[in-house]
């Protein structure tokens, strides 16, 4: 339970679906980085801490492969494939350019071999084996990442095929990368483990990550390069330091030492001046609220969702949180129902907001109750 002031204020109001955030004037400013399009946000809040051209278009290259395991890493959920299961290499899987995991046509590999060496070695042709083996063809399996793209609310991205290699009308934002990068870590913590992998050996070739933060800092664990002539050298990285967890998206900079030295900027400027604090959890009682007409005469209130904020360093004990509820409520009320909101400020400033819910369902009262609070009702207005 938070350790900062509550108060409860019983009015109306119009409440949001999703949490949302106005925007904190970091001090001091974020760093220059040398990059077409960058974003620095808060993993557990969402909060953005710096950005620049977020949601311009771009090619993304092999970070193109983030969305290629998400969607494996959902087959394997749902059970329609397994990582023990040996998928046949076709012979345009084997003929892939650029970077590879060297498998031979005709042989069979299991998924889980090719799913390591997509994401570690960020092979091509094992990205392709994947998509034929899933969707049938790579041209299909595009339009499966383009389906959960838009699940996830990536509506700047498309996918034309499940490398990154050029092709048109194929594109992405780092906005929309740092919303599957944090996807990834949220819905399939296993597989990303593979991510923080150093080097992978298959067919007797070891390659290495080409993700340089693995070796220069312990505290990266992720995700993805890119490289192409048309997208520069690009990369997607997660960080993790006493508990707070960062993720970062550089698109567009000069070369691999500079991909990585922008992205350690922004980790090392955002760990060292923001601090995040987990202030509620899902389905946790918040508070509880009168209800009229009901079986029950209260009905207790709490989130859908975790609450978690990020402040600038120093500043958590000056937050105030505020519960607002409508009122009347009124029975029947179903389990999930929203009857309020939860507002956080910090000073002046509004840093979250999200919908207080019903955590229980209440019925319909007796006759008599419903007789009896409806006289009140009139009596008090």
């Amino acid at each position: 339970m938070l350790k900062i002031f509550k108060s409860l204020l019983l009015v109306s109001f119009a409440f949001v679906v999703t949490t949302s955030y106005a925007a904190i004037t970091p001090n001091p400013t974020a760093p220059k980085v040398a990059a077409k399009s960058y974003i620095l946000q808060d993993f557990a809040s969402g909060r953005v801490l710096a950005e620049h051209d977020a949601d311009l278009r771009l090619p993304p290259a092999s970070i193109t492969k983030l969305m290629t395991a998400y969607v494996v890493s959902h087959e394997l959920e749902a059970g329609n494939i397994a990582l023990t299961d040996d998928v046949l290499i076709s012979e345009k899987a084997w003929r892939m350019v650029g970077s590879r995991s060297f498998i031979e046509v005709n042989t069979k590999v299991p998924v889980e071999v090719l799913l390591r060496g997509m994401i570690i070695q960020s092979g091509n042709d094992a990205a392709v084996a994947l998509a034929e083996h899933i969707a049938g063809s790579e041209e299909t399996f595009a339009q499966m990442m383009n389906q959960y793209a838009q699940q996830l609310g990536m509506f700047n991205t498309n996918y034309r095929n499940a490398t990154g290699l050029p092709a048109s009308d194929h594109y992405t934002t780092a906005r929309d990368i740092a919303i599957l990068s944090a996807a990834i870590i949220r819905d399939f913590p296993e597989e990303y483990k593979w991510y923080a992998e150093k080097e992978y050996t298959y067919n007797g070739i070891t390659q290495h990550n080409r993700n340089k933060l693995l070796w220069r800092d312990s505290s990266v664990d992720g995700l993805k390069t890119g490289h192409t002539e048309e997208a520069g050298y690009c990369l997607a990285a997660s960080a993790q330091r006493s508990g707070m967890r960062l993720i970062s998206v550089v698109l567009g900079t000069r070369s691999e030492n500079a991909r990585a030295q922008e992205t350690q900027k922004l980790f090392n400027y955002g760990f060292r001046f923001f601090e995040t604090h987990d202030l509620y959890k899902a389905q946790d009682k918040i508070s509880d609220i009168k209800v009229w007409k009901g079986a029950d005469k209260q009905v207790d209130l709490g989130l859908a969702q975790s609450l978690a904020v990020t402040v600038p360093r120093g500043r958590y004990k000056e937050l105030v949180a505020t519960t607002n509820v409508k009122q009347p409520v009124i029975a029947p009320i179903a389990a999930g129902e929203p009857l309020g909101e939860v507002e956080i400020r910090l000073g002046d400033e509004l840093i979250a907001k999200q919908p207080l819910i019903a955590l229980e369902s209440v019925d319909d009262g007796s006759w008599w109750r419903q007789l009896l609070d409806t006289i009140l009702m009139w009596i008090w207005g």
